[in-house]
């Protein structure tokens, strides 16, 4: 049966670092878990909780016999290591007892201060107990340890650093994988660095509201082919767009799908208005829609399957002026049979579209590719 803890743990310190103490005690308390993880390993919301912390309870005067109940009574003890921690003797005797109870991976090391394993009294973060006991080598989770900033925030690196020496700790606690809380957690500190910033940005944007609202805007515009994509089929070229603005027109070309215009000097009051947009392009489908207006306009355009799909042509014999009803002919590999009148018609899917098909047929052909677009006047001849 497991062991119940009165304690889910014990932070040991030296005085001189008191607010450290405090600071780790409220962060291990108040952090609340993912609801899926509590859910999966039967966690409270604040499952590190209750954390023993002398100035709130007791003041030791020594490894006292209820400051050893205290021990006895906590399932883990985190060290709070720094050179002041280093050289006292109650936080190496904390350790000793701890170690003596069985529970020596249940040590953890939290360093705020100096360097591990530096040899010199001034810097050394480790009590020298962990070394006599030969406690396992353990780094411990360092609020110095540099990592990487997150983009688009302006969290400073020292922040984020304590930040993770937490969230170290805390996955060191409850024995489970860094990753599995830390991408949250970033996420959530993201979301406060966001929020002040949108904050600062809300103060400023009052102030300079008037002076925006009357400077005009630049809109920046680019065509978004939504069709099936038939690298087959030539490019978007020279599109006319027309951006009207109540009673004035502007009217620019876009000659491919990676070019954009720019429409300049547009009034801000136009700004999450509705506008008309119209796109006419040769091959594309023509556009005409309005939507609300930003500085970058994203229009979506798509192929009319028609220029390249629809296939309408004649089969001609010219020298005995006849027609070839019934007859069955081969477009690219897409079957085909004419009418009583000789007329051959057949819609290709736009993925499969070419400029041009070649043909074949039991009839002798004399044009022996078919050029799109075609037409009810396109013939196609045969001997």
């Amino acid at each position: 049966m497991e062991q119940k803890y009165k304690y889910f743990a014990f932070i040991s310190y030296n005085s001189k670092d008191t607010e450290w103490g405090k600071k780790v005690q409220r962060k291990l308390e108040h952090y609340r878990m993912p609801a899926t993880l509590c859910s999966e390993h039967g966690w409270k919301r604040n499952p590190i909780n209750p954390v023993f912390f002398a100035p709130t309870d007791i003041q030791p005067a020594g490894l006292s016999e209820e400051l050893q109940e205290r021990l006895r009574a906590s399932r883990h003890l985190i060290v709070i290591c720094s050179p002041n921690s280093a050289q006292s003797e109650w936080v190496g005797k904390e350790i000793a007892f701890f170690h003596q109870l069985g529970r020596t991976k249940q040590i953890h090391f939290f360093i705020v201060d100096g360097i591990p394993h530096s040899g010199n009294p001034e810097t050394e973060c480790f009590n020298p107990i962990v070394d006599k006991l030969g406690l396992p080598e353990i780094l411990g989770a360092n609020i110095h340890e540099q990592t990487q900033t997150f983009p688009f925030t302006r969290i400073p690196w020292p922040y984020l650093n304590k930040e993770r020496a937490y969230v170290q700790l805390i996955t060191k606690l409850l024995g489970i994988e860094f990753d599995t809380i830390w991408q949250r957690h970033k996420r959530l500190l993201v979301q406060k660095a966001i929020a002040w910033s949108i904050g600062i940005i809300i103060v400023l944007a009052a102030l300079l509201g008037v002076w925006i609202n009357s400077q005009p805007v630049n809109v920046e515009m680019r065509l978004n082919e939504t069709s099936v994509h038939n690298d087959q089929l030539p490019p978007l070229r020279d599109a006319i767009v027309t951006l009207t603005l109540d009673n004035e027109t502007k009217i620019d070309t876009i000659h491919s799908l990676e070019d954009n215009t720019l429409f300049r000097n547009i009034p801000h009051h136009f700004l999450n208005n509705k506008v008309r947009v119209c796109v006419e392009c040769p091959d594309y489908l023509p556009v005409d829609t309005s939507f609300l207006l930003t500085e970058s306009v994203l229009v979506d355009i798509r192929r009319n399957p028609d220029v390249y799909g629809k296939v309408r042509f004649l089969l001609w014999n010219a020298d005995q002026e006849q027609t070839a009803p019934n007859a069955e002919i081969d477009i690219d590999g897409h079957r085909a049979k004419a009418d009583e009148q000789g007329v051959v018609e057949l819609s290709i899917p736009l993925a499969e579209q070419k400029p041009s098909y070649p043909l074949q047929s039991s009839l002798q052909l004399v044009d022996k590719k078919l050029t799109m677009p075609c037409g009810p006047n396109d013939i196609v001849q045969f001997k």
